[in-house]
């Protein structure tokens, strides 16, 4: 595995790849750094890292940015179906942990829980890119980012759906 070392508006990120495909991106001190890779890691350098970077000066600009590079986080297949989910999460918009439940279970054919669902999000390995930092409480709370609530914070005021510096969102639901 590969790391190199990327700075945002929010704090340096560590990036990690295989060679081809984005495996990781942690903010330096978040929760759960690292924790569904090998703990052999080299630092180097490959295209996707180059991919990446672009990717958030323009994400941090305020563009939209394609997701244009292979991304392949490592987990359960439960966590999988999650991190899929996640993916489907539009920008500018944001889900409960109730309704992420819901749809997973569609997925998967069977019942899930919110605090299942929780567990799976808090440990997605690929931060920003697949956008955990979309998922709030039924209420509209931001609760549970493992990078803190102040980045969810300017992440969700960032992409328009948070309007203060108040720890809820003016959630209507979809």
């Amino acid at each position: 595995m590969l790391q190199k070392r990327l700075e945002t508006p929010l704090g340096p990120v560590t990036v990690m790849s295989d060679g081809l495909s984005l495996n990781g991106l942690w903010f330096t001190n978040q929760k759960y750094y690292g924790s569904t890779l090998p703990r052999l890691t080299v630092m180097g350098d490959r295209p996707v890292f180059a991919q990446v970077q672009t990717w958030l000066t323009d994400y941090f600009a305020g563009k939209q940015p394609a997701i244009n590079f292979p991304i392949k986080p490592e987990g359960t297949p439960f966590r999988q179906a999650v991190w899929q989910e996640l993916q489907q999460i539009p920008y500018g918009e944001v889900r409960t942990y109730g309704e992420l439940a819901a749809s997973v279970g569609d997925r998967l054919g069977h019942f899930v829980g919110a605090q299942a669902i929780g567990g799976a999000v808090g440990h997605n390995p690929i931060s920003l890119v697949i956008p955990c930092h979309r998922v709030v409480a039924g209420d509209g709370d931001l609760t549970g980012y493992a990078g803190g609530l102040e980045r969810k914070q300017n992440l969700l005021r960032l992409e328009g759906s948070l309007k203060t510096d108040a720890l809820r969102v003016d959630f209507k639901g979809k």
